[in-house]
């Protein structure tokens, strides 16, 4: 897809991933980015940058989701490209706390649903359409010191194939971006996690690559290439990659223990 002259919504434009893809979209020429947040000043002001249009954004609510696409739908037009983008991150295993794993849920994989659930149906009534969906390597491989995060992206991956193997025909197309670490407010304070192995991009280069992606309508989007060989060990013998991940996660524990 070209982006010239496209209309395209972004959640989580507030900061990071998002805010670089907003501007960087806008580069492209983009005829109108709306940028969505929680934080409605800062999707705002990440508008005002581009000439976009801000909205405050609760993705964990259907009905906030429904209303923007709804929004855009009538008053800027038909939307090309759609990017569930927000997400958040939950420490912890099985003992974290039923709220905890119910908020992650609704973030990072029910925001994916409501978006492809209200807008799916209206690009393939006009012969096709962009989803772009932001995951992450936890989503292809695991993450150490968080099952809520694991889980979910594990989750937004397989969405994504699922769109785009349902709804490829009908002109639907599908990205999904999985990162390993990226400077933004999810990982602050975490700047040499686990997560950190391959070194934490900033926020542009991953929205570059999001851009070759859509250009050349290419699913799977790594801006760690290192991430592609994990998978290939991963599935070439599954009980050594497990068995190099549980070290992993000694390393980590041993790490937070250092940090008490």
């Amino acid at each position: 897809m070209e982006l010239k002259d496209r209309i395209v919504v972004v959640t989580g434009a507030a900061g990071g991933i998002g805010r670089a893809l907003a501007l960087r979209f806008a580069q492209e020429g983009a005829r109108k980015v709306i940028c969505a947040d929680i934080d409605g000043a800062g999707a705002e002001a990440t508008a005002k940058e581009i000439d976009g249009i801000g909205r405050k954004v609760n993705v964990a609510s259907e009905d906030d989701i429904k209303a923007l696409i709804d929004d855009v739908e009538a008053n800027v037009g038909p939307i090309d490209l759609f990017c569930s983008n927000a997400g958040i991150l939950v420490q912890g295993g099985p003992e974290a706390a039923n709220e905890d794993w119910q908020r992650i849920w609704d973030i990072n994989v029910m925001a994916h649903v409501y978006a492809a659930r209200h807008l799916a149906p209206l690009m393939i009534s006009r012969g096709g359409g962009y989803f772009l969906n932001t995951a992450s390597a936890a989503g292809l491989l695991s993450q150490v010191g968080s099952a809520p995060y694991a889980v979910t992206k594990h989750a937004a991956v397989a969405l994504a194939e699922w769109l785009a193997l349902t709804y490829g025909d009908d002109g639907i197309k599908v990205s999904v971006l999985c990162p390993q670490a990226v400077r933004s407010a999810m990982t602050k304070g975490h700047e040499d996690g686990v997560a950190s192995i391959n070194g934490m991009l900033e926020p542009e280069p991953v929205a570059e690559a999001c851009v070759k992606a859509i250009a050349e309508e290419t699913f799977l989007v790594l801006p760690h290439p290192e991430v592609l060989k994990y998978m290939r060990n991963k599935t070439d013998n599954y009980d050594r990659w497990i068995g190099g991940m549980r070290k992993l996660n000694r390393a980590y524990n041993r790490e937070k223990e250092g940090q008490q």
